[in-house]
């Protein structure tokens, strides 16, 4: 069987997105979200969707048990296709706090997913301090440089980044040497 392109996984995930909005009674777009589903099981976009369309959807013949069973299988199929991104993680924790009253392993999943997110943010505002201190956006670069020093005080990687945009700001006379302020 040949794999799907990604244009072809995303064109097939907005059919089911326009056929649920276009036909909100109708189960049609679960039909075909569970087929992408099959296709790929490791497109963690479709299934987060299918989840939560699960959860808003009356399936006839399906109860609630089953229903919430098969979204538990997906949500967990998505934190491990995802590499247990962060958003799948939350998802999860989501779904086991509200639907599993499992607040002990919600917890843990929270947590998992709240350090990723802040590691990725992390990584993101280092690479965005350093962008906006390269196109000498150093008013812009100052300011976020602020917020994330007071965020991440340890990361080596956001401290370097503040420590450029400020040298920089120094050298084109927006701050001053000895105290790096305006």
């Amino acid at each position: 069987m040949a794999h799907l392109s990604p244009q072809e996984l995303l064109s097939k995930l907005q059919t089911a997105r326009t056929t649920a909005e276009s036909h909100p009674g109708a189960t049609r777009h679960l039909t075909i979200q569970r087929e992408l589903a099959e296709d790929c099981p490791a497109f963690t976009p479709n299934l987060l969707q299918l989840a939560r369309m699960l959860r808003r959807t009356d399936e006839p013949n399906q109860g609630v048990e089953e229903m919430l069973a098969e979204v538990q299988h997906l949500l967990e199929q998505a934190v491990h296709a995802s590499g247990r991104s962060a958003d799948t993680l939350i998802e999860l924790a989501y779904f086991l706090d509200t639907h599993r009253n499992a607040p002990d392993e919600a917890r843990k999943l929270f947590e998992e997913g709240a350090a990723k997110a802040l590691s990725s943010l992390e990584d993101a505002w280092a690479g965005l301090i350093r962008l906006l201190e390269m196109n000498e956006q150093l008013p812009q670069a100052l300011e976020l440089s602020t917020r994330a020093e007071k965020l991440f005080p340890e990361s080596g990687r956001v401290m370097g980044a503040v420590s450029d945009a400020r040298q920089a700001a120094v050298t084109a006379g927006l701050l001053t040497p000895d105290t790096q302020e305006p």
